[in-house]
């Protein structure tokens, strides 16, 4: 039987958009149906890549699939994070990322291609402060004697990062741009050479994730001039915050750790994992584990867009005052 043209075009235009209204709903509801993949920026190891393992395990659970840590290390997390940016916006994959790879890579190196528009933010997941650090030989035990030494010898010390253009590297030349003191910046391909050389007396001053210092600072081997986030971290109460001191009362950077994924991420995907990653927030056993690598849950849900404006626009000012350029 031969159905009319008009009816035929007219039931082909009802089946397309019964197709399409079906499809959106039912890619919500059966999402994820899959293994989802976790992007790290970083070898196995660092405090981003404990961050992913942890946060996957509690996903795997709430989601009702595999998580997937896929470790995608170079270039100071911009390859993972570019592999992240340039996936289906399906919500199978996704990335932890620090401050470095998100906020602070573009505004310091021109190849990394990227920029925040290319990633949909789903939530904070932890944070943990960065700490200023002397070696005992420095002679100095707290924030302001260090400043004093500065002031009367400027230019004459340095101070050693993990790298150009990391939040270490920034929390130092904010400390410089608040105190008005002058002192060099060392870069060291990481934290393990840095540490080397400080504990060998090869230089005086450094800045360190806390997870990577506390141990020395415990032992005695580095003396702990001040955490840099505005407060006194939950983790290290006995040790001061750089705020405490007046030159340096709005030193306030640390690292964090966000969960991304792709542009355009359909509305109840999103919903679907920021109500997963709440849940983990809110999991005895996951605070545990992030305060056991000397990191610290947010309290509470917050704005992520306006949040990553505002460090965004905290680091590019810091960036802009030393001429930080990779």
């Amino acid at each position: 039987m031969h159905l009319p043209r008009p009816f035929s075009r007219r039931l082909v235009w009802c089946l397309c958009a019964l197709a399409a209204s079906a499809g959106a709903p039912a890619h919500a509801d059966t999402y994820p149906g899959k293994p989802i993949t976790l992007v790290v920026g970083y070898p196995p190891g660092g405090s981003t890549d404990l961050t992913g393992r942890a946060l996957g395990v509690e996903l795997s659970h709430r989601l009702g699939v595999p998580v997937i840590v896929d470790n995608v290390g170079g270039a100071g997390g911009a390859i993972g994070a570019q592999k992240v940016a340039n996936a289906a916006p399906d919500g199978y994959t996704l990335l932890v990322g620090a401050n470095n790879e998100i906020a602070i890579n573009r505004l310091v190196n021109a190849n990394v291609r990227y920029e925040q528009k290319d990633f949909t933010p789903i939530g904070l997941v932890a944070s943990q402060p960065l700490v200023l650090v002397a070696a005992p030989a420095a002679g100095v035990k707290n924030a302001s004697e260090f400043l004093a030494l500065l002031k009367k010898n400027p230019g004459k010390y340095s101070y050693g990062s993990s790298g150009v253009g990391t939040s270490l590297h920034l929390a130092g030349e904010m400390v410089k741009q608040q105190a008005g003191v002058a002192m060099t910046h060392v870069p060291y391909r990481g934290v393990a050479p840095l540490t080397n050389d400080l504990l060998g007396g090869n230089i005086d001053f450094g800045v360190f994730v806390l997870s990577s210092a506390l141990p020395y600072i415990r032992s005695g081997k580095m003396v702990a001039l001040g955490t840099t986030e505005a407060k006194r971290s939950a983790i290290t109460p006995d040790l001061p915050a750089l705020g405490e001191t007046p030159a340096l009362k709005n030193i306030d950077i640390g690292v964090w750790f966000a969960l991304m994924g792709p542009a355009k991420l359909p509305e109840p995907v999103v919903a679907r994992l920021r109500k997963a990653l709440d849940e983990t927030l809110q999991s005895p056993d996951f605070r545990r584990k992030m305060e056991a690598t000397s990191s610290v849950v947010p309290l509470a849900p917050l704005d992520i867009e306006r949040f990553l404006s505002a460090e965004t626009a905290k680091y590019r000012n810091i960036v802009q005052f030393a001429n930080i350029k990779e």
